[in-house]
Parts: structure tokens; C-alpha cells; sequence
């Protein structure tokens, strides 16, 4: 048999999202229960509550940023046992069998990775998110959070911590590495937190001056607003890697014109329209234009341990569970700093 937990949910596409109840499926032997204790709001849940992304399913509960303790185990579970504290993150499965799976990067499954939400799984049921009071997954999908890291500021960590973590270790953002960061949003200022932990210098280039003070305090050494076009001439040549954050269309020449000869700008925003560049921008310099999705699960892990060690969570503003639907018109609005994480103890 199931069991009914409480959740919020979206009914339709931009449709307000109201308590509901859902059915959580009984846990089979390769299966972990866990108690929610925070879900991290990503505008990812937005665009797809809206439809943005092409057709959803709804009733959508939302939610890939989860944080909690273990309830309860399946009889084949011995990674984890009831009282643990983990986390969840974009995908709850994949095939395990295919190439990119047994190397580890289960985003990429020739199958499909079933997501967290708006996904089915290979039994044929949908899947709900981490914006309800329990979620059962598969064990291979479960990360442990060390204790070194609150769960409220771990749980965005599961999407904007491993979203800008893992393109920052796959180009060797380190000592000696210049690094700028577009953007000091939800991801933007996770992405200034753990490049300036990884030793690297960190840059921040925003459209204005607003954040300035934040960027440094999360661990920029300069910060320069790219409405300013002088910005663009002092900085040309600079930076081994930048790292695009933002979900809007850039000029990506301008940007590219920023990078050594033989550097990398990787961009892990999702802009709805395409971006554009001359392909002399690449040729002249032997530069990279690249793109990152998440990480697998064992990378995960090693982030969350990462973060643990440098003492590094999310910047975050606890919000009760009735405040979710102001909560994503001021995410809309760049109205947050920087990441909204529901206490899911006031869902039902």
C-alpha cells in the first residue's frame, strides 16, 4: 500500500499552487523514506509549473532541492540507516546499465534519467517532488549530508551547489586561476562560494553595482557591472573561466573577448532563446564555449563533502509553506537573496 503524504502542488500550467496530498509508494527493497526537512526553491520549479520548458505533467509537485532525515529503509539498504541526514537532488533513477551510468554521470543516462518532478519513472508512475513532508527513493539516488553543513542551507546545494561545483572542478577552478562568475543569483552566488574555496580569484560581472558588497563578502576579490561598457575593455584577456549563471541572452562575443588564449566560459543558465556568437571569437583565441548540467551522484557526494569541509551552505530565506506562491514572483523578480528554502513542516 501507498501512503498519503502532504504536499504543494501546481494543478495547471500558472496556476497557483495549493495544498494537496499525494501517494508515496511503499518502500521496496532498495528504497530509503526520508522525513523532509527543507526544499530549496530553484526557478527551475517555475518554469516548469508554467509550462515554459514544453508540456509538463500536472498535478506538479515541485522540488529538487532536498534536504532531510531517514525514516525508514528497505531490507537491502545498508548505506543508510533511519536518522541519517541526506539529500535529494534532480533525478531519483536511471537505467544504471549504459556507459554514461557506470561512469558515474547518470544526468546523462541513454535512457533518460528519471527527474525528481514532471518525470515518470521506469515503473510507469509519476514522480513528485520535494515540496511535500516525505519522498521515497531509490538508495543509489540518496546523498548523505555531512554534519558539518545545516540542512536548511544544504538543501539548495543539491541543484545550485552541484550545478556550478562541477563545472568549476571539471576546468580546474583552483590556485593560480582567475575565474569570473556571471551573475550573483541562486546559482551565481554559489558558484562565487566555492571557486573562492577552491582557491581560485574570483571575479563577479553583474549588470549593476547593487550586489557589490555581497560578492565580496562571499568571496570575490573585484566586481564590475557589465552595463558599465568599459568594463569589457579593462577586463579583455583576463580570465581562465567564466562561468555563466544567468538565464538571459548575452552578447557572448563580449564575453568571450574576457578569455585568456585557451579559456573556457561554461554556461549552466537556461535562456529560452538562443545564444548567438561569431565563430572567430572561438578560432582566435583556441577558446571553449561549453555547457554543464548538474553531476552525477558520486560527484554530488564529493561537493556536499566539499562544502561540508570549507564550511560552505547556501545564502538562504526560510519560508513557511504558504508563502511559496509570493516566494516565486519575487524569484521572478531577482527579489531574493539568494535562494528561498521552504520549512516543509508547515506543508498541510
Amino acid at each position: 500500500m501507498s501512503t498519503t503524504t502532504h504536499a504543494i502542488a501546481a494543478p495547471a500550467p500558472g496556476a497557483p499552487l495549493a495544498p494537496t496530498t499525494i501517494e508515496r509508494r511503499d518502500l521496496r527493497p532498495d528504497d530509503v523514506l526520508i522525513d523532509i526537512a527543507y526544499a530549496g526553491i530553484c526557478h527551475s520549479d517555475i518554469h516548469q509549473a508554467k509550462e515554459d520548458w514544453g508540456r509538463a505533467i500536472f498535478p506538479m509537485v515541485p522540488g529538487h532541492e532536498i534536504a532531510g532525515v531517514v525514516a525508514a529503509v528497505g531490507s537491502q539498504v545498508t548505506k543508510y540507516r533511519v536518522g541519517d541526514r541526506v539529500g535529494v537532488g534532480c533525478m531519483v533513477d536511471s537505467c544504471g546499465e549504459c556507459e554514461y551510468c557506470r561512469a558515474g554521470t547518470e544526468q546523462f543516462c541513454v535512457k533518460g534519467n528519471v527527474q525528481t518532478y514532471n518525470g515518470v519513472g521506469f515503473d510507469g508512475e509519476n514522480t513528485y517532488g520535494g515540496y511535500s513532508t516525505r519522498i521515497v527513493v531509490k538508495d543509489a539516488f540518496v546523498c548523505r549530508i555531512p554534519e558539518g553543513i545545516g540542512l536548511d542551507v544544504a538543501a539548495p546545494l543539491l541543484c545550485a551547489g552541484i550545478t556550478t561545483y562541477s563545472p568549476l572542478s571539471r576546468w580546474g577552478a583552483g590556485p593560480g586561476k582567475k575565474v569570473a562568475v556571471i551573475g550573483l543569483g541562486g546559482l551565481g552566488h554559489m558558484g562565487v562560494k566555492i571557486a573562492a574555496a577552491m582557491g581560485a580569484e574570483v571575479t563577479v560581472l553583474s549588470q549593476s553595482l547593487k550586489k557589490q558588497e555581497d560578492g565580496l563578502k562571499l568571496g570575490a576579490t573585484a566586481y564590475y557591472a557589465t552595463s558599465d561598457e568599459s568594463t569589457f575593455d579593462v577586463l579583455r584577456g583576463t580570465f581562465d573561466l567564466i562561468l555563466n549563471t544567468v538565464s538571459a541572452t548575452l552578447p557572448v562575443d563580449a564575453y568571450l573577448s574576457l578569455l585568456k588564449v585557451g579559456g573556457a566560459m561554461v554556461n549552466v543558465g537556461a535562456p529560452g532563446e538562443p545564444l548567438s556568437y561569431n565563430a572567430f571569437s572561438l578560432l582566435g583565441g583556441n577558446k571553449v564555449l561549453a555547457g554543464s548540467m548538474i553531476g552525477g551522484i558520486a560527484e554530488t557526494q564529493e561537493m556536499l563533502d566539499f562544502c561540508a569541509e570549507h564550511g560552505i551552505g547556501a545564502e538562504i530565506e526560510t519560508i513557511s509553506a504558504d508563502r511559496v506562491n509570493e516566494a516565486y514572483e519575487r524569484v521572478e523578480n531577482s527579489d531574493v537573496r539568494y535562494r528561498f528554502v521552504i520549512d516543509t513542516s508547515t506543508i498541510g
